[in-house]
């Protein structure tokens, strides 16, 4: 008797069978059925990515999505392009076509006084420091811990110093000390930058990048 049920299970073994019995047999590849489990999730809005103080440009973007039997793929987008770290990333599904023929006009530089006397002036307009004075810079260089720009000015000043604080700029604050045959100015930043440094009219021009 155990040697027939032995017989039996063999030859339904070598019986040619679907990988699943209970889809139907109607073609060579059988339809995938999927459960009728709630699997759905809340559409995209809006993501938001926020960036390191030290991030200048946007190489490439890459999205990882899910296809309908569940395997994940990505897709590169290779871009090169300038980015300010103060502003975040924006993942959306919404877009706004560009006006045609829109004609964008250039703005003159508007610059706020942030700190001075009559003699030495702070002055800001977005990632740009303007120092009016007519003394000469004899150095000027990078620190960080904070991230500072020091500049040393060349005259011996009774000049009091000071420190003053500056709220919702990128220049944090600026400091002026005394020393024998010149003064500093040290002004902290928010962030990581690099700056270009140009002579303009009885102005320095400090510009981070």
């Amino acid at each position: 008797m155990i040697r027939l049920y032995v017989a039996i299970f063999s030859l339904l073994l070598t019986l040619e069978a679907r990988e699943n019995p209970f889809f139907p047999a109607n073609s060579d590849n059988d339809t995938l059925y999927t459960s009728n489990k709630d699997m759905s999730i809340p559409p995209l809005k809006r993501a938001t990515i926020t960036l390191p103080t030290h991030a200048r440009v946007i190489q490439k973007v890459t999205i990882e999505y899910k296809n309908l039997d569940g395997s994940t793929e990505t897709k590169n987008i290779d871009l090169h392009h300038s980015i300010d770290w103060h502003l975040p990333l924006f993942v959306s599904q919404s877009y706004n076509a560009p006006a045609k023929n829109k004609v964008i006009k250039s703005k003159k530089k508007r610059y706020k006084k942030v700190a001075g006397s009559s003699k030495l002036k702070f002055l800001t307009s977005g990632k740009t420091l303007k120092i009016s004075t007519n003394d000469k810079i004899i150095r000027n260089f990078l620190l960080v811990n904070p991230h500072r720009i020091v500049i040393d000015f060349k005259k011996q000043t009774g000049m009091k110093a000071f420190t003053k604080t500056i709220q919702d700029s990128i220049f944090t604050k600026i400091r002026v000390g005394n020393h024998a045959g010149y003064y500093r100015v040290v002004v902290e930043l928010d962030g990581h930058y690099r700056y270009r440094l140009k002579r303009d009219k009885g102005s320095y021009l400090f510009t981070l990048r």
